[in-house]
């Protein structure tokens, strides 16, 4: 099997080499990009993705809590570390601990 693709990709290459893509390229037809000179590039910025960057990120940490606890905490549903992250939080604030 590894044979038939090995020789499927050289033939592939070959049939690149004799009718290349480039070669069906005119540029009076496919004009409608814009040119790539300095002053197009000066204006390019980098695009974001994804999520955009909290002002303040949470920090990732690790900590050995009692099984129970872990237990209660998870079956109070989705959301559970968010809803200990506000407690601490207040706890915080208000100089418990």
């Amino acid at each position: 099997m590894t044979t038939q693709f090995a020789l499927s990709a050289s033939a592939r290459q070959e049939g690149m080499k004799q009718g290349s893509i480039l070669d069906k390229f005119d540029p009076h037809i496919h004009d409608d990009n814009p040119p790539m000179d300095a002053a197009f590039l000066a204006g390019m910025q980098p695009s974001r993705r994804g999520r955009p960057k909290s002002e303040t990120p949470k920090v990732e940490v690790k900590i050995r809590l009692d099984a129970k606890t872990v237990e209660h905490l998870r079956g109070s549903g989705p959301g559970w570390q968010t809803r200990v992250n506000a407690l601490l939080g207040q706890l915080v604030a208000n100089g418990q601990i």
